[in-house]
């Protein structure tokens, strides 16, 4: 059974001197040509998109091993450092109004990696859906601010992508891998990690949600105007006032007031008009974000009693556990496997002496603080 979910990183402000950055660009190059000659790009997507070994190979090039810059850095060093043509592997987007350039710079592969124009739209439209999944679909109050779509010569792709709550300043970030996506809306992430889970949490890709993603879809294709009366009035007392674990209903039918302005009614008219075939092309569709989305599941629910899951998808705790078994044990066998892979690595990496040393040293304080917790 594969893990689900995410990392939580507290932000910190600034960014890599120059003179680290470069070091970074080169030992993070040096690790990845030893695990594409080793073991192949297929292995490397496996690895980056896996939270604990991202987080390991952060701290290991030069970055504190709590920070949420680890994500924007570490991914900005590997697509600084990699070159498409020769080692086969493209990183593709970036942080802020770099990750918008992401649907071109995949396009630029047509010629290097021989990729059709139709399997380029293809993943365009992946790495869009991947956005969209953990914007819209995971309402967990972290907006996207990073989005890293890494490709292979062969087609496969991987995303680590990362997105902030604005009020405390923690950011999560999250993983996929393609080889392990089944459905987009079911499901999708790849190796979760988290030491924080809040408290409420629309999920609508859990499992549990699926009901609910069925009726969604029938909503729309049924017409968005016998909705309006569960949505538009004013003044009752609303679904959103009930817990959603323990929702006790008056004798009265409750209203949603999700107050969706006459734009947002007509994006729901305008999906109608689609007649969208499942969710996944129910949220691609322009203008569906969560608002509209959560809408949906709350009438799902009202009407038909398919509850969504408003559990948060974090499963694990940041890359190590936690000391007192919370939320699970520190899982040594995997912590150390994943020392061990590095430290190979590093080894190999054809890098000057001065920075793999630097680098073990890196990687042995990540050690010892990751051993205080166990």
């Amino acid at each position: 059974m594969k893990n689900q979910g995410t990392a939580d990183l507290p932000l910190h402000g600034g960014s890599a001197p120059r003179w680290l950055f470069d070091r970074m660009v080169r030992l993070s190059k040096g690790i990845t040509e030893v695990i594409i000659e080793d073991y192949g790009r297929e292995e490397f997507l496996r690895r980056i998109t896996d939270p604990h070994w991202f987080q390991a190979l952060s701290c290991t090039i030069g970055f504190d091993w709590h920070s949420s810059g680890t994500t924007t850095t570490t991914c900005g060093a590997l697509k600084e450092g990699l070159d498409p043509e020769q080692h086969g592997l493209a990183f593709t987007g970036g942080k802020g109004r770099t990750s918008r350039k992401t649907p071109e710079e995949i396009k630029d592969l047509e010629d290097i990696y021989q990729i059709s124009p139709t399997k380029l739209d293809k993943l365009i439209e992946n790495s869009k859906i991947s956005a969209k999944v953990d914007n819209s679909c995971v309402q967990d109050q972290y907006q996207l601010y990073h989005h890293s779509f890494i490709v292979s010569e062969k087609g496969d792709w991987g995303v680590v992508q990362q997105g902030m709550k604005e009020e405390d300043g923690y950011a999560r970030r999250y993983h996929w891998l393609s080889e392990s996506v089944e459905e987009f809306v079911e499901e999708p992430h790849e190796g979760v990690c988290c030491d924080r889970k809040e408290k409420e949490v629309l999920d609508m890709t859990a499992k549990e949600s699926d009901e609910s993603r069925e009726i969604s879809v029938d909503l729309i294709n049924d017409g968005p105007e016998h909705i309006r009366k569960y949505l538009d009035e004013k003044g009752q007392t609303t679904l959103t006032d009930f817990n959603a674990k323990e929702l006790k209903m008056p004798s009265h039918h409750p209203v949603l007031d999700m107050d969706l302005k006459d734009k947002e009614w007509r994006v729901l008219e305008e999906a109608y008009e689609v007649q969208p075939e499942d969710y996944e092309e129910l949220i691609s569709l322009k203008g569906m974000g969560p608002k509209k989305i959560r809408a949906l599941a709350l009438v799902s629910d009202l009407i038909y009693g398919s509850e969504a899951s408003w559990e948060d998808p974090v499963k694990y705790s940041f890359a190590h556990g936690g000391k007192d078994g919370t939320p699970y044990p520190v899982d040594k066998e995997v912590y150390d496997s994943t020392i061990e892979i590095l430290e190979e690595d590093v080894k190999k990496a054809e890098v000057p002496r001065k920075d793999k040393k630097h680098a073990m040293k890196r990687l042995s304080s990540f050690l010892d603080a990751s051993s205080e917790e166990g």
